[in-house]
């Protein structure tokens, strides 16, 4: 199932697959948001923005419309179990 990052619920996981426009900004790119690397959401920020995300062990703060151009495949955690 295909979405993007700013629809992940809290602790959900996913593989980034893409990024819908080539203007994601260089700073997200060297810290780790690459395809195939993967994005988990920690917590939304009261007024649902900014989002605070996981990838690769750096808690990274992105705005919501930014977070709209990652698209991401969900990780089933249940298959796991």
């Amino acid at each position: 199932m295909i979405k993007t990052v700013a629809q992940l619920k809290r602790g959900e996981q996913g593989i980034i697959k893409e990024f819908a426009e080539d203007i994601l900004p260089i700073k997200l790119l060297e810290l780790g948001c690459l395809p195939g690397n993967v994005v988990e959401l920690v917590q939304v920020a009261p007024l649902k923005d900014p989002i605070y995300i996981n990838v690769n062990g750096s808690h990274i703060a992105i705005r919501r419309a930014m977070a709209q151009l990652i698209e991401i495949e969900i990780i089933d955690n249940t298959t796991f179990l």
